[in-house]
């Protein structure tokens, strides 16, 4: 091992040994361990394009300071980027491959700006599902009324139950009982969760979708699947959401996750305690689903009305 850091075909060695480990040991799902791959990779690619020869502290914090300097990318995009390189450095420190490298760090906490969720209008969401609706009702062909007919389950299961569309593409046929209107997710770290699907749209959604999807000759015991019978990715239900989004003319920049924002909003908006909508949203932590208070616009009317002393006040 040389002091000046590690050799980029050694780091890149180093990355494939970690993944395995992550898999095995640590037992994470594997778009998790290709989210941590592609980050480390990005570091060899930048390394390449600036004529780095080695990865060490230097290249590092250049690394960084130019993302950080950018500013193409969210806070969160770049913390997890950060927190990759720090688990990637604990795992070589244990395995002691490290040399003469310590673990890296930006000589400070890396700090993100706490940005409130970005919500859609509940009109919008009305439009957004009618947009589909026409197309399962006015459809001429019976391929592509089918294909609506899935996508208009998709939409309306994010929108009700709040999942994120990586949780949603990992469901399975044996973890939906629509009789009994339960759904099963298995969320971050691998945490299951009980959902109880309130809606009769929802359901009556899902059963449509159940009838049809023999016809697409299913490779797969995924609940949702794509032309060729596979399951879907999480691009593609991101195209699915695009496609109806431009349609409806809802917020051009907003994306399937808004519905997850949306829901928890209304849901604190309607009573909900947030102890409940941590456990729905699968939250690990109820400081997590604390943001959703704040773009909970009713929950601030309501109190501003009932206890702002300038209310009360005579002159």
């Amino acid at each position: 091992m040389v002091d000046e850091g590690l050799e980029l075909n050694l780091f890149r060695s180093y990355i494939d040994r970690y993944s395995q480990n992550l898999i095995v040991e640590r037992n994470l799902s594997r778009p998790t361990v290709q989210a941590y791959q592609y980050d480390l990779n990005l570091i060899i690619a930048w390394c390449e394009r600036n004529d780095h020869l080695y990865v060490d502290h230097k290249v590092l914090h250049a690394y960084f300071m130019e993302l950080i300097g950018l500013r193409t990318m969210k806070d969160t995009t770049i913390k997890r980027k950060y927190i990759s390189v720090k688990t990637f450095f604990k795992f070589l420190r244990e395995q002691e491959l490290l040399g003469e490298m310590s673990e890296f760090s930006l000589g400070a906490k890396f700090k993100k700006a706490k940005r409130i969720p970005k919500t859609l209008p509940i009109d919008e969401v009305q439009r957004l599902l009618r947009s589909i609706e026409y197309d399962v009702i006015m459809l001429k062909s019976d391929y592509r009324k089918l294909i609506a007919t899935r996508n208009l389950a998709i939409i309306e299961l994010l929108f009700s139950t709040g999942i994120r569309i990586g949780e949603l593409v990992n469901i399975d046929l044996r973890d939906l009982n629509v009789g009994e209107r339960t759904l099963l997710i298995f969320g971050k770290g691998r945490k299951e969760r009980i959902l109880y699907l309130s809606s009769k749209e929802v359901v009556g959604a899902l059963r449509s979708w159940m009838k049809v999807r023999d016809r697409l000759a299913p490779q797969d015991d995924a609940l949702f699947i794509n032309k060729y019978g596979n399951r879907l990715t999480i691009y593609s239900i991101e195209d699915i959401f695009s496609k109806y989004r431009d349609s409806a003319r809802i917020t051009p920049t907003a994306t399937p996750h808004a519905l997850r924002h949306t829901f928890a909003t209304h849901l604190l908006d309607n009573g909900a305690d947030l102890r409940s909508v941590q456990e729905i949203l699968g939250h690990s932590s109820v400081s997590t689903t604390e943001i959703y208070t704040e773009v909970s616009i009713k929950r601030k009317k309501n109190v501003l009305s009932k206890f702002n002393p300038r209310n009360k006040l005579k002159m």
